[in-house]
């Protein structure tokens, strides 16, 4: 494999069932432990943005590949821009996330520079999934200017997918390279869901109708 849109296709197939569950409603039952109102969907959002944001931060800070390392940089730069925003949803600048998310859990465990470019596609295949359910929360809770701000964090998914497909081709040099950047990509998906399921069955909901 050589085309970095072909990884994405091949990505997305291999873990169809996985992404269609993680952008399901249920998805955000899960993340708010059951608890589906506006401060405990915006206490979750602030959790992930905060982790995504220690998480590239720092792979910035240990990555010898330049082009990687200002990518890190720029996604981290986002995230902490996410993360700011979302507090001031809240109205509560001084939250503290409780948790982080078995996704960056897997991140912050990879080393290699193929290896995180491939797991980066994966993470923002997931969230992609994940703020479109955060955008129809709000939509239904009559709140288009918060629903307008996550279609923005939606947008910059959009920009971190292309800057992360335009590394992969920069980072694989082999097959090889390909298989692991692949392979991280779904252990990244798959951290995701498996922490998915694990909320779900703790609360003696069915993780696998989509709805």
């Amino acid at each position: 494999m050589t085309d970095a849109d072909a990884f994405v296709e091949t990505v997305q197939d291999e873990n169809q069932t996985e992404l269609s569950r993680l952008g399901s409603s249920k998805s955000l039952y899960a993340d708010t432990g059951g608890d589906i109102d506006t401060e405990p969907v915006l206490e979750a959002t602030a959790d992930a943005e905060h982790a995504a944001w220690q998480t590239f931060s720092q792979w910035a800070d240990d990555e010898d590949h330049d082009a990687a390392r200002e990518a890190f940089e720029t996604t981290a730069d986002e995230e902490q821009g996410h993360f700011e925003t979302v507090l001031e949803e809240l109205g509560n600048e001084e939250y503290e996330p409780q948790e982080v998310p078995a996704l960056h859990e897997y991140l912050r465990g990879l080393d290699s520079t193929v290896e995180r470019v491939g797991a980066l596609v994966g993470r923002i295949l997931a969230s992609q999934r994940s703020k479109d359910q955060v955008v129809g929360f709000f939509v239904g809770d009559a709140s288009p200017q918060t629903a307008s701000v996550f279609r923005g964090f939606g947008d910059d998914l959009d920009a971190q997918l292309e800057r992360a497909t335009e590394l992969l081709e920069d980072v694989c040099e082999s097959d090889e390279d390909w298989d692991r950047a692949e392979e991280a990509a779904t252990g990244a998906i798959e951290a995701a869901y498996d922490e998915y399921v694990e909320n779900m069955e703790a609360m003696g909901a069915n993780p696998k109708p989509v709805c």
